[in-house]
């Protein structure tokens, strides 16, 4: 985020990516109404901090030459120890909500639907939390695990807003809808004039 002043022709810095995604995530919030603790919200901000280094969305292949499922990463993490079972589920449930939240309209164009990532983050926050009642981090996890596609939306409406993305193809914006229920593209669909009353009845 920039500012230009009126006697200079050099934008100055006004944020770091810390405070930027901070704001962004407080601002999301807001919009959603989504209530949610402090620790929560400083956690989708240091998440999103931590994937804007592209690299650590993938991992290397194993020794068979292809990289893991998401149900294979899954069932690896709750057959481990202790300590990397921590670890494995952790990775694979911030992985699973910042690409749902962020790239969650490409899965349309493959064989995997959002709904499947949907269901494998919302099982590895709540393995996370089940694993360790007494850590501080425990009461995160389970909200995560419980309101996972709510906090997709909120990634999703960060992702729209910082990248000034759009909804142009609506027919994926209403697959969304029907494959995960998500209040954001029901909205969305609604301020189209895509969606009515009776189709949400219906759904329900």
């Amino acid at each position: 985020m920039s500012h230009f002043s009126a006697d200079s022709k050099s934008p100055d810095i006004l944020v770091s990516a810390a405070d930027f995604f901070t704001e962004m995530v407080e601002l999301a919030c807001e919009e959603r109404n989504m209530e949610s603790k402090p620790l929560t919200r400083k956690y989708l901000s240091d998440l999103l901090q931590f994937y804007l280094v592209s690299d650590n969305l993938f991992d290397e292949p194993n020794e068979t030459g292809r990289s893991e499922t998401m149900a294979e990463k899954l069932l690896k993490a709750i057959n481990s120890g202790q300590s990397e079972k921590q670890e494995l589920l952790k990775k694979l449930g911030d992985t699973t909500l910042y690409v749902s939240g962020f790239f969650g309209d490409s899965f349309k164009r493959k064989i995997i639907d959002i709904d499947y990532y949907v269901e494998i983050g919302g099982c590895a926050y709540g393995s996370l939390a089940g694993s360790d009642s007494g850590n501080i981090y425990s009461s995160i996890f389970e909200d995560l695990s419980m309101r996972f596609m709510k906090y997709v939306d909120i990634l999703t409406l960060i992702s729209q807003k910082s990248f000034i993305q759009n909804n142009d193809d609506l027919l994926r914006l209403y697959d969304r809808y029907i494959l995960t229920g998500s209040q954001l593209a029901e909205e969305q669909l609604q301020e189209n004039g895509l969606l009515h009353a009776s189709v949400r009845k219906h759904r329900q």
